[in-house]
């Protein structure tokens, strides 16, 4: 079953223009990834607008991308199916803003170069994290970032952990734990547990 709940954010990119983030306003599910429904949204457009370009479509079943329609607040899939799914649900996610700043390590040559960078994480699961952040010299994070160092402000305090890179595009980086501490890691459980 795959299933897009209610209030995620999901990330059409359109030739030409800025990505535009949408907010589901109701949950959709299907068996297959190829059945699912017109998905409603908060449309920023007027009615008659239609865009077409590529989803980040984020679901129970993982992150992969679609050729969309978005048309008088519906999203609808087009094209073929998509085949893979990059990145699985493993643990369940919260989505939500939670600001953070650290320090991205770089993998360059000759060696290893350290950024700083400031952003929000915009969703979080007991394995992993979506964030999005942009170094204080440039608009879109610096290629090849291995490892991160992040301190990020949760409901029940401040959460430093240390992410490896899964995935990385233009502002956004998704990775898992490498390191959290006792603490951070109960009260994350709590936290994810708690939908």
């Amino acid at each position: 079953m795959v299933t897009v709940p209610a209030g995620s954010t999901l990330l059409l990119r359109c030739p030409g223009e800025q990505p535009l983030a949408l907010i589901v306003l109701a949950e959709v599910s299907a068996a297959f990834l190829a059945e699912l429904p017109p998905i409603p949204v908060l449309d920023p457009d007027g009615p008659g607008t239609r865009r077409f370009g590529i989803l980040e479509l984020v679901s129970s079943a993982g992150v992969t991308w679609v050729e969309a329609e978005l048309r008088d607040g519906t999203l609808t899939l087009t094209g073929d199916p998509p085949t893979d799914v990059v990145q699985r649900r493993g643990a369940t996610r919260r989505p939500g803003t939670y600001a953070a700043t650290g320090t991205a390590q770089l993998n360059t040559e000759p060696g290893r170069r350290l950024v700083a960078l400031s952003g929000h994480v915009e969703d979080v699961s007991t394995t992993g994290l979506l964030l999005r952040a942009t170094p204080a010299t440039s608009v879109h994070l610096p290629p090849n970032i291995v490892r991160t160092l992040l301190h990020i402000s949760m409901p029940w305090g401040d959460m430093t952990a240390t992410i490896t890179t899964v995935d990385q595009r233009a502002d956004h980086l998704r990775g898992t734990y490498e390191w959290l501490t006792p603490s951070d890691k109960a009260a994350l459980e709590t936290f994810c547990a708690a939908r």
